[in-house]
């Protein structure tokens, strides 16, 4: 019983990663057309857009959800 088990598994893991070996990246370096890319992002302008907005909207969220807590007034008073 196990060893079909692991056989499944193997088999799966094998054919994953030949389907993954297999497909190919080079399609992504040919341009379709009316495919207009603009200018590259600058390292600033990537780190305020994945690292310092998202870490602003989770404090603002937190200090919404934390102001709005109903149950510290309750327990405090």
């Amino acid at each position: 019983m196990l060893n079909k088990k692991v056989m499944r598994a193997g088999v799966v893991t094998a054919a994953t990663t030949v389907m993954l070996l297999l497909s190919s990246p080079a399609f992504a370096l040919t341009r379709d057309d009316g495919d207009d890319p603009g200018p590259g992002l600058s390292v600033i302008q990537t780190l305020g857009l994945f690292v310092a907005i998202p870490l602003v909207l989770f404090g603002v969220i937190a200090g919404l959800v934390m102001a709005t807590d109903k149950t510290r007034k309750q327990q405090q008073g």
